[in-house]
């Protein structure tokens, strides 16, 4: 304790003493900033800008970070753990103050991140000689900094729009205001009940919600039963189309779903001339919009249950069949109850993402009005109205909280431990014969159909103009991404290679970040017991819930200026990203870490490993499906975002489908879609690539037999 307490205190006191306190203007790794340092006024140190500046209100940290060094002269835990407590406390209260309170001051840079980190965890030592946490000093810091960055990074900058929900126009309390627009009729009204009139939004938002999630759940499972029960000879193509979605501009699915199903589709274009259906416009509307959006969402569903399912114990369903079970019986009451935390977790994630869905019901909605579409023409559209869009925020935020406790209740504390410390050499049974037929009807005309929409994205690409001139042609492709070759190398004269290159870099960056905080979260919610851990939670979805717009908007509101200044930089794109799409990887991590057995842990913690050491160890092998599910999730949501970059992006740093979106507006729909080919065809690779490192989960039991057609097994052991 002692050691990593003075380890902390000295890389703040040096990054005090040495580092840049405030913000460069090309950033720290341009190295701009060496030719004026340390005695200049934007690139030195706190102990310069003090002494030199007379920002004097930076001097109280120095000795709060010297105080920990008497801690070996204590004597008795209590007034170590108190000193600790009371200096990180202090010291992260005092410099957040001085940031806020002290008016012309540029954001905080490298020197004052290192410095609240070091305070961050002096605080979390604290905490854990004073025994919490059974003393562990990697989950208080885990905690801690998980808190932290969710205060940061979610609460404060949610927190600066719902404040407007109790303000007028004018900035002015008016909580009369709150409660008229809260009670709107076009909120709450039931009018469809009654008329052909439409429903409240509000209404229209769960009813889509409940429809995505219900549907996207059930395919989710029908594609992971048939890649890990049956022995279906295309499973890697299934695997292919299954995460083909995800992968994909959610506006692009929509332009997809009207050239087959529109007025002029080819679709209705077929059935008005062989069967003489006059053309409607029925695409439009709440049948559109979940047809899109169950398109999008079942590949969530899916790397969600597919480990889920694999790790379902085979020696309990034998031991069912061995009491005389059929193979109806033992897969309703043994196999299919044990998914019940996958199938929750999908549920959940399948009705957020609904509820935050953006693209899609821009593209289809008509006069089927959700949640967040009105929140996106409440601040940008002509009344400019951002109080109701912080109501209707709130809106939001009530139903994501109700399905979560939803969720809980349904769960209960019943355990789902399958994968335990001993082996396990068991051989699933074949699925019920009317099972197999079922996955088999409900997953594969899907798959048909998933493949179908992208044979009409990837043509897109190649014609001269999508819809009306059917003439093959490479235009589309030669002005997105030409590539001349010349004496000094290759010259990328495409116009969409810039874009191209900075999502990229940006996607790479803020996977591997969103992975690891969405599992570490994982491990913490599943595996340990603290107060207001159902808040920390909830926490930790909050930004999931919320839609793009306006995180996007809060992000601007926050961090737009100082204390803590990230607009124009690529920054504040990973940090979006990384909490946008962190609780996947939560939901994921709790779904496999509710089937690993706590004796695997409480085995490694007793033979003198640390958590840590427990971690890396035991519990991140068995967690590879989750691992690939938040790495592939996150990098491709990253290169696809939409609703949320649109604000975020600058000059420096455009994003792949900010451009593509621009490329729509100007009405030049084939460079789009050559663009999202390329996109869909470079993250496919990415995808086999993670798979391929990541690799799978051993769990030590034998491989299948074959099957025959009638579910029987063809040799046995």
């Amino acid at each position: 304790m002692n050691r990593a307490v003075l380890g902390w205190a000295g890389a703040g006191g040096i990054a005090f003493a040495i580092l840049p306190w405030y913000a460069t203007e090309d950033g720290i790794f341009a190295l701009g900033w060496l030719s004026k340092y340390p005695l200049d006024r934007a690139a030195g140190p706190a102990l310069v800008q003090a002494l030199l500046y007379e920002r004097l209100s930076l001097l109280p940290v120095l000795p709060l970070l010297l105080a920990p060094l008497a801690i070996r002269r204590l004597r008795g835990s209590g007034a170590r753990s108190t000193l600790l407590l009371t200096v990180g406390a202090s010291g992260m209260t005092w410099v957040a103050l001085q940031g806020f309170a002290v008016g012309g001051q540029p954001g905080i840079g490298i020197g004052g991140l290192v410095v609240g980190a070091a305070l961050l965890m002096i605080f979390c030592g604290g905490m854990a000689a004073k025994g919490a946490f059974n003393g562990d000093r990697f989950v208080s810091g885990g905690i801690g900094a998980v808190v932290a960055l969710v205060v940061v990074f979610v609460f404060y900058p949610v927190s600066r729009v719902l404040v407007g929900a109790v303000l007028d126009n004018s900035g002015a309390f008016a909580p009369r205001e709150f409660w008229t627009k809260l009670s709107a009729r076009e909120v709450w009204g039931l009018d469809c009940l009654v008329s052909s009139a439409g429903c409240g939004v509000a209404w229209n938002t769960v009813l889509l919600g409940v429809l995505v999630a219900a549907s996207s759940t059930a395919l989710g499972l029908a594609f992971a039963l048939i890649v890990t029960r049956t022995e279906f000879r295309a499973k890697k193509a299934l695997r292919v189309l299954t995460v083909l979605p995800v992968i994909t501009p959610p506006f692009v699915i929509g332009l997809a779903v009207i050239l087959l199903f529109g007025r002029a589709g080819a679709v209705t274009t077929f059935i008005e001339s062989a069967f003489g259906v006059v053309p409607s416009r029925w695409i439009y509307g709440l049948p559109g919009v979940w047809l899109a959006q169950v398109l999008a969402f079942t590949p969530i569903a899916f790397l969600v249950l597919i480990g889920v399912v694999e790790g379902v114990s085979p020696s309990m369903e034998e031991a069912a069949q061995t009491l005389r079970a059929d193979r109806w019986r033992t897969f309703t009451t043994v196999s299919l109850p044990l998914m019940r935390p996958g199938l929750a977790n999908a549920f959940l994630l399948g009705f957020i993402e609904s509820l935050a869905d953006f693209g899609n019901p821009l593209v289809l909605g008509g006069n089927f009005h959700v949640l967040s579409i009105s929140i996106f023409f409440a601040v940008v559209g002509a009344q400019h109205d951002s109080s109701r869009a912080a109501v209707l925020s709130i809106v939001l935020l009530v139903f994501t909280l109700g399905a979560f406790y939803a969720q809980r209740r349904w769960l209960g504390r019943r355990s789902y431990a399958t994968v335990t410390g001993r082996g396990d050499s068991g051989l699933h049974p074949p699925l019920p014969v009317s099972v197999r037929r079922l996955v088999y009807a409900t997953a594969l005309p899907w798959a048909v159909f998933t493949a179908v929409i992208y044979t009409m994205i990837l043509v897109g690409g190649f014609v001269e103009t999508w819809g009306r001139d059917h003439r093959f042609s490479l235009r589309h492709y030669v002005a997105a991404f030409a590539v001349d070759v010349t004496e000094f190398g290759l010259i990328w004269k495409g116009a969409a290679w810039n874009s191209f290159w900075t999502t990229v870099e940006i996607s790479a960056i803020a996977a591997p970040l969103t992975a690891t905080l969405g599992l570490l979260t994982a491990y913490l919610l599943e595996r340990q017991r603290f107060r207001g851990k159902e808040a920390f939670e909830f926490g930790t979805m909050l930004s999931f819930a919320i839609p793009g717009t306006v995180i996007g908007i809060s992000y601007i509101l926050a961090f737009n200026t100082p204390p803590i200044e990230l607009t124009g930089t690529g920054i504040i794109l990973v940090i979006c990203f990384v909490f946008r799409n962190m609780p996947v990887g939560v939901r994921a991590g709790i779904a496999a870490m509710s089937q690993i057995d706590r004796s695997l842990d409480e085995a490694s913690l007793t033979l003198g490993a640390r958590s840590l050491t427990t971690i890396r160890r035991v519990i991140l092998p068995l967690l590879r499906p989750a691992i690939v599910a938040a790495l592939v999730f996150s990098f491709v949501r990253a290169m696809t975002a939409i609703s949320a970059v649109i604000f975020l992006v600058s000059a420096n740093y455009d994003m792949a489908t900010s451009y593509i979106v621009g490329r729509v507006e100007n009405g030049d729909y084939g460079l789009a879609i050559a663009y999202c080919s390329v996109l869909i065809a470079f993250m496919v690779a990415v995808v086999l690539l993670i798979q391929l490192v990541v690799g799978r989960r051993r769990l030590g039991r034998r491989a299948p037999t074959a099957v025959s057609l009638e579910g029987q097994p063809t040799s046995s052991l």
